[in-house]
């Protein structure tokens, strides 16, 4: 069993910088491939970036692909989002999500562990 706890979200202003956390507990994460998705009310949960369990490979939604970027830290367990120039639209809540196994998708139904999200709100 993974436990994602996700961290850094809050209020920032259109043009700025946040950097989003995800700190896992009761497994090591270096097996698992990590991705960051996105949800606001009455919509899917979005995909937003994703990284292979080494860090080696990355894949970012073209919404936020050149703003956006993914990395984690084995050692400390942790993942991050560094968001560069967020936009209004960016306003969601951020989800940390761990996947064993193969392939690195894009849906978060093919996820087996998330977190209980942090909101991020962009004002303009």
């Amino acid at each position: 069993q993974v436990q994602l706890v996700e961290s850094g979200g809050g209020l920032v202003q259109a043009g700025g910088s946040l950097r989003l956390s995800c700190a896992a507990s009761g497994r090591t994460l270096s097996s698992y491939h990590m991705a960051w998705f996105r949800q606001v009310p009455g919509k899917e949960r979005e995909f937003v970036a994703a990284i292979s369990w080494s860090g080696g490979n990355t894949y970012y939604a073209g919404s936020v692909k050149g703003r956006f970027t993914i990395s984690r830290d084995n050692a400390k367990n942790s993942v991050y989002l560094k968001m560069n120039s967020p936009k209004p639209e960016d306003t969601a809540v951020y989800y940390c999500e761990a996947r064993r196994g193969a392939s690195i998708p894009q849906t978060h139904v093919d996820y087996d562990y998330w977190g209980q999200g942090t909101q991020v709100t962009v004002s303009s």
